[in-house]
């Protein structure tokens, strides 16, 4: 049995996890978002960021060591242990209109337009989580956009750009092309 250990990222509203939990699914491996080793539980969520030695402690002793997996989420400025043994990246991009579409039916889907919506317990919290999700292309300040292309310059594992507006059939398709069997040694996109 060949061995997947591949993470899939890009900006918030990409698609990372449908993808991540598809090809796992798929693949019948674990699959795990970065989300749930970097944040602390609470109300409301994601507020609070575990330490970096904690999320790597975790996710060390709950999901790397496995000989397969999909990881979903951004590992850039703190996961450098855990990408070291991945076997790919696969990188979504897409619109940012879309993006932040998709966000907001997420957050309703999540939390209820009346926790979100003016008035609600939610508000402030989700406005901010829609103003730091905007500021992705932001161009005039050192953004995260620019940040992840740094990073994924770097790496020495394959990387696979994919543009998530297309059905999902397709992005899965794209990647077990091109991540085969699971040998992405050699590969790049």
């Amino acid at each position: 049995m060949s061995t997947h250990r591949l993470l899939v990222t890009g900006p918030s509203g990409a698609g990372s996890t449908t993808l991540g939990r598809a090809l796992a699914t798929l693949w019948a491996v674990p699959h795990a978002d970065v989300d749930d080793y970097l944040w602390m539980p609470g109300i409301p969520p994601y507020t609070h960021k575990r330490p970096v030695e904690d999320r790597l402690a975790l996710m060390e002793a709950l999901f790397v060591p496995r000989s397969s997996w999909v990881l979903s989420g951004t590992l850039r400025g703190w996961g450098d242990p855990v990408i070291a043994q991945a076997d790919g990246v696969v990188f979504l991009t897409i619109d940012p209109e879309v993006r932040m579409g998709r966000l907001m039916r997420r957050e309703v889907v999540r939390y209820g337009e009346e926790h979100i919506g003016a008035g609600g317990a939610l508000e402030a919290a989700h406005q901010d989580f829609m103003d730091w999700a905007r500021a992705y292309e932001d161009t005039e300040v050192p953004a995260r956009q620019a940040k992840d292309e740094r990073w994924l310059a770097g790496l020495t594992c394959p990387v696979l750009r994919l543009d998530s507006a297309a059905p999902l059939e397709k992005l899965v398709t794209g990647v077990t092309d091109w991540f085969g069997g699971g040998d992405a040694a050699g590969r790049s996109g």
